[in-house]
């Protein structure tokens, strides 16, 4: 049935209950194509955008290899249980352990990346037989019940009263830090003090594990200072505690490394993927874990198990995925491209007063807006935005066709990988014209 933009777009809102919103007023754009970092609606606009969706499609739109290659697995067969031998699903899962460090053995395939972090913490109680698990407040690891449990920011609350036994803890934030630290070696050691005693008052003999963002997301692109993530491993170590890495968001590339970790000479037990193994192609995520914990169930029930873990069409896209980081070298332009965006935020750091913060690493970047620089007082205070602030913000942005997100008092900037320096300087220029609007309406 031929369709227009907005019969589409009404059907959508008639039909669809949208995600993370308020149903009545939607105006969802109807898409009708899309190829590189661009997509188009149906009267033909053009939409740059700079957040990968949902920072996820890292390898942008109309990706030639990972069409071809769904194409080929659907025409050999499209779904076969996970049970049975799968050519995608054993290559993807060796090129996985591969890219890995050499501690790493096997691979638990899931549909996303809150099914990955609910299986890995399922993972870490059966290996340790400890029950409690340790996360952030400044964190996001999924939606469904477990995940829900594990995320510390307020989209937690709708699931509260939650499990026993998961517990937050504050990660480094040192911007909005109320203690002034004279380093970040003298804010990583408050941090891991901290939370070393938090450990020691639950019973660190009952805590099988710390999970982190290893960069925290949608909560800020919040870099860990030099030394915390080896200090969190440490302390795991003195404890039997495991360690794992949230690298829904933050890995492969997304930071100039294939996993965020790398960046941080630290190694964990569990590391969780998903967004983009397959760029959203194929929806699909997964749990990779140490050969240690591999080994132990080989005598132990994995007490785990999904439909359509490593499902043929989404392994299929996840190998011509990983194979195309390579051949494309997205590794180097995202060290070229992520270089300009670095010194781009830092200048207009310098030149908008609205402008309190800008953090990034590789591709992964957030700018905070602040209505005080001296005071570091938020555009908007946390949780509220009474007058829609930052919906007028990200209006104003999406007015030029610069398509993101914000979080708080946050605007990301995660464009797709293979973006180039004229792309990216067009599109800076865009968000340079929205901060002096909001240099003038709104501080």
């Amino acid at each position: 049935m031929e369709m227009n933009g907005n019969e589409i777009k009404e059907m959508q809102k008639k039909y669809v209950l949208q995600s993370w919103s308020k149903q009545e007023g939607l105006n969802p754009i109807p898409i009708k194509e899309a190829e590189g970092i661009y997509y188009y609606d149906y009267d033909g606009n053009r939409y740059t955008d700079m957040a990968s969706q949902l920072v996820n499609l890292n390898l942008g739109y109309g990706n030639k290899d990972i069409i071809e290659a769904i194409k080929k697995q659907a025409e050999e067969y499209c779904y076969i249980g996970p049970s049975v031998a799968s050519k995608p699903r054993g290559e993807l899962a060796k090129m996985i352990i591969d890219l890995l460090p050499d501690s790493f053995g096997k691979v638990f395939f899931t549909n996303a990346g809150a099914d990955a972090n609910e299986n890995a913490i399922k993972i870490a109680r059966m290996f340790t037989g400890r029950k409690k698990i340790f996360s952030r407040y400044r964190s996001y690891h999924g939606s469904s019940f477990g995940a829900g449990n594990l995320t510390g920011e307020p989209r937690r609350y709708p699931l509260e009263p939650g499990i026993p036994g998961f517990v937050k803890f504050f990660d480094p934030y040192i911007y909005r830090e109320a203690i002034e630290f004279k380093s970040e070696e003298e804010a990583c050691k408050f941090y891991l003090t901290k939370l070393r005693e938090q450990l020691i008052y639950e019973g660190a003999d009952n805590v099988a594990a710390i999970v982190m963002e290893t960069i925290t997301g949608s909560n800020g692109i919040i870099i860990p200072p030099k030394g915390y993530l080896p200090g969190v491993r440490k302390i795991c170590d003195e404890f039997g505690i495991l360690m794992i890495c949230d690298e829904v968001m933050a890995g492969w590339c997304r930071t100039g490394k294939m996993f965020a970790f790398e960046n941080f000479d630290v190694i964990p037990d569990i590391v969780t993927f998903a967004k983009g193994v397959t760029c959203g192609y194929v929806q699909l995520g997964g749990v990779a874990v140490s050969k240690k914990i591999a080994e132990y169930f080989d005598k132990n029930l994995l007490s785990c198990g999904l439909t359509y873990s490593g499902h043929p069409l989404a392994c299929a896209a996840g190998v011509a995925c990983v194979n195309y980081y390579k051949k494309a070298d997205i590794l180097g332009n995202v060290e070229k491209q992520g270089k300009v965006l670095g010194e781009k935020l830092e200048e207009l750091k310098e030149k908008h007063p609205c402008l309190g913060d800008v953090r990034y690493i590789g591709l992964f970047s957030c700018v905070e807006l602040v209505k005080d620089k001296k005071t570091k007082e938020p555009l908007v205070a946390y949780g509220k935005d009474p007058n829609g602030i930052m919906g007028k913000v990200i209006g104003l942005l999406k007015e030029r066709k610069f398509m993101t997100y914000s979080h708080e008092n946050m605007i990301f900037i995660c464009p797709p990988l293979i973006i180039t320096k004229e792309q990216l300087e067009e599109e800076l220029e865009k968000l340079d014209e929205v901060l002096t609007i909001v240099d003038e309406k709104f501080i």
